[in-house]
């Protein structure tokens, strides 16, 4: 029976319960309009109809030619329409969302270039690397300039698509590349400016040599942990089929942020985009100038590599494998707070001796001369004294094995960074159990009242 529009009353009489809608909706209803009771098993044929819910408000639920055996089979439809509704809302908010987001590859121009860096006469940025830098602002961010030299010509296309993956690339402990470009045989590199110090001015003040920030072990531990993880996700998860390498790995390539102490590695995508590593298509004869590691004296050569964080088959180009012995240098240098090179006057042959800092590390995990095996009391005198002997002797043995590994000759025994990453995290959550122990208790109350 169809309802007529002009009824003061939308009540409709049936056999079955009576259904009494108190919408407040205003519009008429059409002739081809029937009401749903809750227990109504008849066969409807309509183009439009109307499903009671458990809020007594009525809700427009399209059906046509639908056995509806009960309200339950209405309602239900009615929130999988809601729902999906809800969910395609969700979507398109997302992907409106993303399309805001400044995930697309900067590529300067050189003239934009040349007015952040006035012509590039503007004060020049200090850093740890030999190649000028300036801090300036490019598009509205803030960011750190740096000039280096193309070792093998490089495209547009290849420079888009190599810029893309490193710039579309997040992680905590990585300083994030903003753009390039590359103009006159050299490619300018915006990274994303950070505030800190590096890791080799905390580990080492001219000024105070008995002095350092970084006074607990947490804190050396925290700057190992995210310098682990940060490798770990350049190596095997920024490019997704592109096994990427960093190259840079020392200690003043690392910044350290307050007040946590987290550490971020600079300087990635520079020997990707500088043509310093090893790829599958180019070899060595194809690379346009390899600097040989020779010795001079002429302030005009430059090594391409850091004395001390070089592995011993480095010849230039960069490896995973050779960021791996880098990493295993830091960790040494981290634990020492020396630097992987120095040279001690001997006053029995009036020369000066060269100590390497990972001869140190092996001599302090191996029996002595007279048989001893005293390894807690050598590593206890080869840790760094300014953390006052408050360390887990267990963690520091382990993570020099580990350090130790990693400084294989033989590139093939040194482990991957996903394994060094696994075990550094595993010894940072033992280190926070061992700080929790020697915690100074804070959970009780003094009164000085009298009793």
């Amino acid at each position: 029976m169809a309802v007529n529009a002009s009824e003061p009353s939308r009540t409709r009489r049936t056999n079955s319960p009576t259904v009494r809608t108190t919408s407040n909706r205003s519009q008429p209803l059409d002739n081809n309009t029937t009401y749903l009771s809750t227990n109504t098993n008849t066969n409807t044929n309509t183009n439009n109809s109307y499903s009671n819910n458990n809020n007594n408000n009525t809700s427009y639920t399209p059906q046509s030619n639908t056995n509806n055996s009960s309200s339950s089979r209405s309602s239900s439809s009615y929130i999988l329409n809601s729902s999906t509704a809800t969910a395609e809302a969700s979507i398109s908010s997302l992907s409106s969302l993303r399309n805001t987001l400044p995930e697309n590859t900067h590529i300067y121009d050189i003239s934009e270039i040349r007015t952040a860096t006035n012509n590039f006469l503007a004060k020049r940025f200090s850093t740890s690397s030999t190649a000028p830098a300036w801090r300036c602002s490019l598009r509205g961010r803030e960011v750190v300039l740096f000039q280096r030299k193309v070792l093998r010509p490089i495209q547009d296309a290849e420079l888009r698509e190599k810029l893309s993956v490193i710039y579309k690339s997040h992680h905590i402990n990585v300083v994030k590349l903003l753009g390039a470009t590359i103009a006159g045989g050299y490619i300018y590199l915006a990274y994303d400016y950070m505030t800190g110090a590096n890791l080799a001015d905390c580990l080492r003040n001219k000024r105070n040599p008995e002095f350092t920030v970084l006074s607990t072990w947490m804190s050396r531990m925290q700057i190992i942990t995210d310098l682990a993880s940060g490798l770990d996700y350049i190596h095997n998860n920024a490019g997704l089929k592109v096994n990427l390498v960093h190259k840079y790995v020392k200690s003043s390539s690392v910044i350290v942020t307050e007040p946590s102490f987290n550490a971020k590695i600079c300087h990635f995508g520079t020997a990707e985009l500088c043509g310093e590593t090893v790829v599958d298509d180019v070899g060595v004869e194809d690379i346009v100038e390899v600097k040989k590691l020779v010795r001079s004296d002429s302030r005009t050569k430059r090594f391409e590599g850091v004395n001390g964080y070089m592995s011993p088959e480095f010849c230039g180009l960069a490896t995973q494998k050779s960021d791996v012995y880098a990493f295993g240098v830091v960790v040494l240098e981290v634990l020492t707070g020396e630097e992987p090179v120095k040279y001690k006057y001997d006053k029995a042959s009036g020369n000066h001796m060269k100590i390497f800092v990972v001869e140190t590390a092996r001599l302090a995990l191996e029996s002595g001369n007279d048989g001893s095996t005293d390894v807690e009391g050598r590593l206890r005198r080869w840790v760094d004294r300014r953390l006052k002997d408050s360390f887990p002797v267990v963690v520091v043995e382990k993570l020099t094995r580990i350090a130790l590994d990693c400084v294989e000759e033989d590139p093939s025994k040194r482990p991957n960074m996903s394994r060094v990453a696994g075990k550094v995290s595993k010894l940072y959550l033992d280190s926070r159990k061992w700080a929790d122990t020697i915690r100074v208790p804070n959970d009780f109350t003094a009164s000085f009242a009298p009793r």
